[in-house]
């Protein structure tokens, strides 16, 4: 195929895409917000109520992370690191995970990650939002909405490779055979 052909054809999917995210946004807005339980995790600084996390906004969203050993779920925190900032804007942010607050910290500060992190070892957090199975814990993402002092989930999502939530995926797209049989790594040196 032409360059040109190629590109104009590749164009035409994008517009697609985009028509199919419209839609999307229109029946995301249309769903029943879930009320569920005022969780309660650990912090590096103690313990912390789903509806503390909140703060002084009226959103959260919350990670779903497997944690450190999970080399992919490292891979989208990296990402998160570089939208936190704007994000915290509009929503509360955390990423959750089983392991420690210690070893959280620990982690995050090796990888110069700036937002907060939960632990939601020994609740049911995770699997209640969907993100445990027999087979271990599962990457995603929750969004919650704070109305009248009652916490509702109103949007949630997996993560996996190719998803739309690491750009990392869609630069390998324009480079055809680019990932070969790359895996993230926790480290690269």
């Amino acid at each position: 195929m032409k360059y040109k052909e190629g590109i104009t054809q590749l164009d035409d999917y994008r517009k697609k895409i985009s028509d199919i995210r419209k839609q999307m946004r229109v029946v995301q807005a249309e769903i029943e917000p879930e009320q569920v339980p005022d969780y309660e995790f650990k912090t590096e600084t103690g313990t912390a109520r789903l509806s503390d996390l909140f703060g002084d906004k009226d959103y959260l969203f919350i990670i779903h992370n497997m944690g450190a050993s999970c080399s992919y779920c490292t891979l989208w925190a990296d990402g998160y690191n570089g939208i936190y900032e704007h994000l915290k804007q509009r929503a509360a942010f955390y990423v959750s995970s089983p392991d420690s607050p210690e070893h959280q910290a620990k982690f995050a500060k090796a990888r110069n990650w700036n937002f907060p992190m939960i632990s939601h070892a020994e609740t049911d957090f995770a699997a209640d939002m969907g993100y445990w199975s027999e087979a271990g814990f599962h990457p995603g993402i929750s969004v919650f909405v704070l109305r009248d002092g009652s916490v509702y989930r109103i949007s949630d999502t997996e993560l996996g490779p190719w998803d739309d939530f690491n750009t990392l995926w869609h630069m390998f797209d324009l480079a055809p055979g680019i990932q070969g049989d790359w895996h993230p790594m926790n480290s690269y040196g």
